[in-house]
């Protein structure tokens, strides 16, 4: 009997035996491969994200400035309107900043308090102003006093901005337990405030263009807040959220209240003598003389309006 014999192997094999034996390896390799691309895409990205405001393009001829005054046709005569205007516009050609002026009515805020029309307008200044750096919110009852100073140098730059910075000092006074923090960096601030005696001053703060000047706007903005019925509106608001909402106390400077917010003679007990408008300071404001029936806006604001024509015809501005 004959038994059929195996067949002879050939010194070829096919193609596919090499590949099986090494193909546990050749996955692993492209296992590790896809992860290394990944990782390269991964830090590629925050790069970008990280480094993308200080690369960001800037047209020329951008303002870096642009200052936001609030309107309210409703509450104030036409000749107040007209001077609150002239004064920034009048600032704002010595500096090269822009000027923003919206009116109340242009936002639909409800029933809460007109005051409330400051949230809005900052988010659209940043529409109409979308590659400025910083906005500069002043109440209409201020005056700049002293066109001459440049924000930038004041208080906007990093290194002059840390050198002002109050540190660990009680958000809201005198014995709020929540502080502002001790080893902040200049060029990590987004947002720069000053207090009074009584609380966080609202009515003249700068606020940095991005991501975080939305969020931190549209948290203000909350329509739980502005249902609630808060003393002060908005600036109550504003206490609440700096004190328990950590992602925003992290970008906050409080800033010595004469720098950008000194106050006039006549209300100068909400901060004390120290913050008494005094003559070449930046801003003297009105704080208050909207909520107080015994006072007059239009008429504290002339006192100042006259002193500053005077040194402006004279030239010394």
């Amino acid at each position: 009997m004959h038994f059929a014999l195996p067949p002879r192997k050939t010194s070829q094999p096919p193609p596919y035996a090499r590949a099986s034996r090494s193909s546990p390896i050749r996955r692993k390799q492209l296992q590790v491969g896809g992860l290394l691309a990944c990782a390269a895409l991964v830090l590629i990205w925050l790069s970008t994200y990280i480094f993308s405001t200080s690369s960001e393009h800037i047209p020329s001829g951008t303002p870096e400035v642009v200052i936001v005054t609030v309107l309210d046709e409703a509450t104030m005569s036409q000749d107040y309107r007209d001077r609150i205007i002239e004064n920034r516009k009048y600032y704002a050609r010595k500096q090269g900043y822009a000027t923003f002026f919206p009116e109340v009515a242009d936002y639909e805020i409800g029933t809460s308090p007109r005051s409330w029309a400051i949230v809005p307008a900052l988010r659209h200044a940043m529409t109409k102003f979308p590659k400025s750096t910083f906005f500069f919110l002043l109440s209409p009852h201020s005056l700049i006093m002293n066109p001459s100073i440049n924000l930038k140098s004041h208080v906007l730059d990093a290194k002059r901005l840390e050198s002002l910075m109050l540190r660990d000092k009680p958000v809201v006074p005198p014995d709020s337990v929540i502080r502002t923090f001790s080893h902040l960096k200049g060029d990590k601030v987004d947002l720069i405030l000053t207090q009074d005696n009584e609380g966080l001053a609202q009515g003249s703060f700068l606020l940095r263009r991005g991501e975080w000047a939305k969020f931190f706007l549209d948290t203000w903005f909350d329509p739980l807040y502005r249902s609630y019925n808060f003393q002060k509106a908005e600036g109550h608001a504003l206490e609440h959220i700096v004190q328990w909402h950590p992602t925003i106390l992290t970008k906050l400077a409080l800033v010595p209240q004469h720098l950008i917010n000194s106050y006039g003679v006549d209300i100068a007990s909400r901060g004390g003598k120290e913050v008494m408008h005094k003559e070449g300071e930046f801003v003297v404001r009105l704080v208050g003389c909207e909520l107080d029936s015994a006072r007059y806006c239009e008429k504290e604001f002339d006192q100042y309006y006259q002193q500053w024509k005077a040194l402006q015809n004279k030239g010394s501005i």
